[in-house]
């Protein structure tokens, strides 16, 4: 009778294990993130103006092709079979769960504080003031920009293919979303990032005021990690992609991988007050 009564009752519901689910929980945030972003990328209509915390920018298509040879640069192009592959390969990196929480959690006051040490030197040297109107190309998370901000350099902006609102806006450093001679100083330390070193420097050079200082923090005669898309072998290929700024030094540094940094100054004077 006990056995004929169990037999009648229904059927409990099958209970799923949480570890499973657990361990697929980051991929599905990935997923989600890259469906939001070509989303945003495929609806922004173009023309908006630029603010704080967004950048939106009509879309430009950029072509596969190649950049002038330089015997100081190896590129590495032959992986990616169109631009759009390029990026999606550049966010697997930028939107990877873990590593946004390391850069949001262990690394991120350790990374400000080292860039604050940098820019309060470089306003010391005249090179950059709190006045001065700074961006960040390849930001990530932004800890370059709430650096410049914790110095004083208030209007601090950083641009990445994934934004990260209020730092960091939305932006292909290949084709940057501002007007010619928009900022005063402009810094990076993703050079060896861009598919397109000729465009990456053509940009920054646009978009720096006659006067402005650029800082860039690049990694001479070493191989970068497999989202680099090139390899600077002599600082000389660097520095030859800027013909409308002069060097102002290039020295060695410790910076998070990199070893050499670059300042430059574009050329021509500006009625603004010189830093």
């Amino acid at each position: 009778m006990a056995a004929a009564a169990d037999s009648s009752k229904p059927p409990r519901a099958a209970v799923l294990p949480a570890r499973p689910l657990l361990l697929a929980l980051p991929f599905l945030s990935l997923l989600l993130l890259l469906l939001l972003y070509v989303y945003s990328t495929s609806s922004r209509p173009a023309g908006l103006s630029v603010t704080a915390t967004t950048v939106a920018s009509t879309t430009t298509t950029v072509p596969l092709t190649p950049s002038p040879p330089s015997p100081h640069i190896r590129m590495r192009r032959s992986r990616y079979r169109s631009y759009d592959d390029y990026l999606r390969h550049q966010l697997n990196k930028t939107l990877d769960p873990r590593l946004r929480r390391v850069w949001a959690t262990r690394d991120w006051r350790r990374k400000v504080d080292a860039f604050a040490r940098l820019f309060a030197g470089l306003r010391d040297e005249g090179l950059l003031s709190d006045a001065s109107r700074a961006l960040c190309v390849g930001a990530r998370l932004g800890q370059e920009v709430a650096a410049l901000r914790q110095v004083g350099v208030r209007g601090a902006l950083g641009i990445d293919l994934a934004p990260a609102p209020p730092l960091v806006a939305r932006g292909d450093f290949h084709a940057q979303p501002f007007p010619d001679a928009t900022f005063d100083f402009e810094f990076s330390n993703v050079f060896d990032h861009a598919l397109y070193p000729d465009r990456f420097a053509a940009e920054v050079e646009r978009t720096l005021r006659p006067g402005g200082v650029a800082v860039l923090h690049v990694a001479v005669h070493r191989r970068g990690d497999k989202y680099s898309a090139n390899d600077l072998l002599d600082v000389r290929g660097l520095v030859g992609l800027f013909p409308r700024c002069d060097v102002v030094r290039v020295s060695k540094v410790d910076a998070f991988g990199l070893d050499t940094e670059v300042i430059l100054r574009k050329k021509g004077s500006s009625r603004r007050r010189r830093l």
